[in-house]
């Protein structure tokens, strides 16, 4: 399996260590690219582990100092300043995004980017690399060769005693549930399905995520799928997904395996797939960052519309934070 990234020049936002994973592929696709960065001590790492030079001193300043700005751009930066970073390139005539999940830590961010892209004729993208995995990508196969899912769960436990004592820019833990579980949340309808009706409870929260550290629910898909979930973030678990068929049941668990157990059986065995870019880069980024690029009419990236409406019908109601 081989991609050629042929790429008019591209704006990369950032040089954390998310913005080094899209450099390396970058790099590797040959593709003619700028990053610019704020921080110092990010700078000078991107640098040592990419040879690639770093404009420093923010977005907003190389925005006003250049008369050529890139039409294609990558945003990955902290989850708060994402929203207003994607609006800002737009304003200055970027006209394809590709911004970090969730885009945006509140509805009203992603409204505002919906309206944005409609405005300056553009388009942005919502990077949930995990709809890239190999195993994800495999499992889509399998559906569609069973013809369909008849039910599906999954867990989104975040490690509370691990999350606690991170250091982040105010209002990054407290929004954690729209910033980095779904991911996890959003791999689940997009396998499974646009939900048709839901039930939610929330109980307890956490100092530092008050909104709720308990989660249970249940519902139905538009494809008639019926599905439950659940997480305890003051408990034991993990990120996971099972979805059944009518022949067998598909479990990603973790993510980036496939796990099947057959109609009849007890045994479950591992699936051998073509992970060459998982292993080879971040999963999932590989094919993510070429779709962007070479074909961004591609159904499974996210376009921002579709994320809003994920956080009216999915996100909001698993928080009840509406």
């Amino acid at each position: 399996m081989s991609h050629n990234i042929k790429s008019e020049p591209i704006l990369l936002v950032g040089a954390g260590p998310m913005a080094i994973e899209y450099a390396r592929i970058l790099k590797d696709a040959d593709v003619n690219y700028t990053v610019v960065g704020r921080g110092l001590n990010s700078a000078n790492k991107f640098e040592k582990e990419l040879g690639k030079t770093v404009v420093q001193g923010g977005i907003e300043l190389y925005l006003q100092d250049q008369n050529e700005i890139p039409k294609i751009a990558i945003v990955a930066l902290q989850v708060n300043q994402l929203a207003a970073i994607t609006q800002l390139l737009l304003f200055h005539g970027v006209k394809k995004v590709l911004v970090e999940k969730p885009a945006g830590i509140t509805k009203k961010e992603i409204e505002q980017l919906v309206h944005k892209e409609k405005f300056f004729q553009s388009k942005i993208f919502v990077a949930y690399n995990r709809r890239f995995l190999s195993s994800v990508q495999k499992a889509k196969e399998l559906i569609v060769e069973d013809g369909g899912i008849l039910s599906f769960n999954f867990e989104f436990t975040e490690w509370s005693h691990v999350i606690a004592p991170l250091s982040k820019p105010e209002g990054v833990k407290e929004t954690w549930f729209y910033s980095n579980t779904t991911h996890v949340v959003d791999l689940a309808f997009f396998l499974g399905g646009a939900i048709k009706e839901m039930k939610s409870f929330v109980s307890r929260g956490l100092k530092w995520h008050p909104k709720g550290s308990v989660f249970s629910g249940a519902g139905i898909t538009n494809n008639g799928a019926l599905f439950s979930y659940h997480a305890n973030w003051e408990s034991a678990g993990r990120w996971g997904l099972e979805l059944s068929t009518g022949k067998r049941k598909i479990i990603l668990t973790p993510l980036e395996k496939v796990q099947i157990q057959n109609l009849g059986s007890i045994q479950v065995h591992e699936m051998e797939i073509d992970d060459t870019w998982d292993r080879k880069y971040k999963p999932g980024l590989y094919l993510q960052v070429y779709h962007f690029i070479m074909n961004d009419d591609c159904t499974d990236l996210l376009r921002i519309g579709s994320q809003l409406e994920n956080f009216e019908t999915i996100f909001e109601k698993i928080l009840n934070d509406q």
